[in-house]
């Protein structure tokens, strides 16, 4: 009874060491929560103006003709896959995984119809295991990326369907709605068949572009496309970290339900220890009697 007592004791104590790590875990994920989401909305208006400004020019514009505006027969679809680093997040990673690989399930025969631009090493090596099509990757991203952290990716992803390596593009990310709840989402990057349709009601001022309006979409919607790329990343990072905190704090509930258990355990023990004792000592009082 003794040695089981040492093993509840020492368990105990491993249980204590393991809650305050996930304490300090929780917290630190809770800090860099508040930069993610401080980040991600500094980001947005910068976003939100450059969609202004393409939606106006091509609503100005008759009859556009880039190719990022104009839908085409599919005959293969690129997909940019938003992970994390590391674990310890929950159903970050799960979620947003089983979503996508059951949407290619569905949506492809043949991994020929389809390419994955994976940001990520959860995310890579997931889909390197089962063999998916990976055409290129970026990891080891911190916590507050910069663009110039994913400008390679956002550029390939954006140029091949610009130059009809395929004819689709999806963002798939966890949308940040709160601490507690992230969304998987998959929305459809390219090509933006609906800028400039619908945008602008009322009266909007006349302006002259040079070289051409033509020209200036040319330049500004491959920025504008990489910019949402961004953005989703600042957004799914803000969820990463949502997610390792909520993780972190369940962890941490838990550690405490089971320390309290274990000490009840403990105390039963020890009663049953010391009331044994007790029985045994009135045992040879009486046999001396």
């Amino acid at each position: 009874m003794a040695r089981s007592m040492r093993d509840i004791k020492r368990q105990i104590k491993s249980v204590q060491n393991t809650r305050q790590i996930t304490k300090a875990m929780e917290m630190v994920a809770a800090s860099k929560l508040r930069k993610a989401q401080e980040k991600a909305e500094a980001a947005r208006p910068y976003s939100e103006k450059l969609k202004e400004v393409v939606s106006s020019i091509a609503a100005g514009t008759q009859d556009v003709q880039h190719p990022m505006l104009v839908s085409r027969p599919v005959k293969k679809t690129g997909y940019l896959i938003i992970t994390s680093d590391r674990g310890l997040a929950g159903g970050y990673n799960a979620n947003i995984l089983r979503k996508v690989t059951m949407l290619i399930a569905e949506r492809h025969k043949s991994k020929d119809e389809y390419a994955l631009f994976v940001i990520g090493r959860k995310g890579r090596d997931f889909l390197r295991r089962r063999e998916y099509p990976i055409v290129e990757e970026i990891t080891e991203l911190s916590d507050t990326p910069k663009f110039a952290d994913i400008k390679s990716i956002a550029y390939s992803a954006v140029n091949q369907f610009e130059t009809g390596v395929y004819d689709e593009l999806y963002i798939c990310y966890n949308q940040f709605i709160n601490a507690i709840s992230q969304v998987p989402t998959v929305d459809r990057l390219l090509p933006m068949d609906g800028v400039g349709k619908g945008e602008h009601h009322g009266a909007t001022a006349a302006y002259e572009y040079e070289p051409s309006p033509e020209g200036v979409l040319e330049v500004l919607l491959p920025k504008y496309a990489e910019t949402l790329i961004y953005g989703a990343l600042l957004n799914g990072k803000a969820s990463e970290l949502g997610a390792k905190m909520t993780a972190m704090g369940s962890a941490t509930k838990n550690a405490s339900k089971m320390i309290g258990e274990l000490r009840l355990t403990y105390n039963r023990a020890r009663q049953a220890a010391i009331t044994q004792e007790i029985t045994e000592i009135v045992a040879g009082a009486n046999a001396q009697s």
